[in-house]
């Protein structure tokens, strides 16, 4: 398809739920006895898409441009996801919609869907029915299952504008 104009990507992202920190996911704070570990905020939904637009584009991964650096320490991992989208841009494309999937045994996330796909279609500037987010279970198997960690993985179709 060269010179199509169309990119695809995927991405994917995992991290362990501890105690005594938020719970956030797709930007959004979600009440939970628990939260995910990590370096910034640890918002995996967020992380696949970063990842997956990174990806479309050939530009790495989000490790590559954000290590784990005292600046980024707690960082929002929207904030992230502004600094990709400015990459993306850049490069003279622009999200078409992106398909999501959260894969956790708990909390039950259907409440938050819309209000996660409003904070990440915000920050890509598109309209919030181009984010679709879905939630599953584990069903008991993998650190997902066992309630150890939450997952998510993300596809994104990026068009060229320039």
């Amino acid at each position: 398809m060269k010179g199509s104009g169309c990119r695809i990507g995927i991405g994917y992202d995992i991290h362990p739920l501890i105690a005594g920190r938020p719970l956030v996911l797709g930007g959004v704070a979600i009440e939970h006895e628990r939260g995910l570990a990590g370096h910034s905020d640890a918002d995996a939904l967020v992380h696949a898409v970063c990842d997956a637009l990174l990806g479309a584009l050939g530009l790495g991964d989000l490790g590559e441009h954000f290590p784990e650096t005292p600046e980024l320490a707690g960082i929002s991992s929207l904030r992230l996801l502004e600094r990709v989208r400015d990459l993306v841009a850049g490069r003279g494309y622009n999200l078409v919609n992106a398909d999501c999937i959260v894969m956790a045994e708990e909390p039950k996330l259907a409440p938050y869907r819309d209000e996660m796909a409003g904070r990440i279609a915000g920050v890509l500037g598109v309209a919030p029915d181009r984010i679709s987010i879905k939630a599953t279970r584990g069903e008991g198997l993998g650190p997902v299952g066992e309630g150890r960690a939450i997952a998510a993985q993300a596809v994104v179709l990026l068009e060229r504008t320039a």
